[in-house]
């Protein structure tokens, strides 16, 4: 049985080793990474942090195995994680040096991500200003998990004024498209996109 429930502080280490086994292109990811927390740096823990009111987990017998996330604002939260996450973490990882880029390994472009984040596109923001990331690991893929998932985390985000959405997709990961399509998700057509990895959906 899979249980869909709230964060708890306890969770927080679940929420890094997620990230870490769905990081590539949602398949694992940990071969790739000596530090085993930059993932979970950039796309969970701040939400576990700063926005724990939008964080759910589902957990089966063997514990934690996927998490949602998100915020209402996503221009309010791109300036709140300027202000009170990523200057510790630029303390703790210096920036990498960018003569060198062609040499950089997989935790060295995480961290120019800690010093340089990119923004949402503004197209996708002025629509679809709220979103959300969830991650599954495979043992709860496949089984309904997922639309449960966003289900409780939509009637959570009611409460908190969330507006129309939107989600990154890596554009290799067919699985996930899929599942942001089945739940009401279109893909946007947008310049910035059109020739990244990462694709923008959206879903009033």
């Amino acid at each position: 049985m899979v249980n869909v429930r709230p964060l708890r502080p306890c969770d927080v280490d679940a929420l890094y080793a997620i990230s870490l086994a769905t990081g590539l292109t949602g398949g694992d990811a940990s071969l790739l990474y000596r530090d085993r927390k930059l993932m979970g740096h950039i796309y969970s823990a701040p939400y576990a942090s700063l926005q724990p009111d939008l964080c759910l987990v589902a957990e089966d017998e063997a514990g934690v195995a996927g998490f949602v996330v998100g915020t209402a604002d996503t221009r309010t939260w791109e300036r709140r994680l300027e202000q009170e996450w990523w200057p510790l973490l630029r303390r703790q990882y210096p920036a990498p040096d960018a003569a060198r880029m062609a040499e950089w390994t997989h935790d060295q472009r995480r961290v120019f991500m800690i010093h340089h984040p990119k923004p949402v596109p503004a197209a996708v923001v002025q629509s679809y200003p709220s979103h959300l990331h969830m991650n599954l690991l495979p043992r709860l893929q496949g089984r309904g998990t997922g639309s449960r998932m966003f289900a409780a985390w939509l009637s959570k985000a009611a409460i908190c004024g969330i507006g129309p959405l939107h989600v990154g997709v890596n554009r290799l990961n067919a699985r996930a498209r899929g599942f942001w399509h089945r739940v009401g998700f279109i893909e946007l057509d947008i310049p910035e996109a059109r020739a990244g990895r990462t694709i923008w959906m959206g879903r009033e």
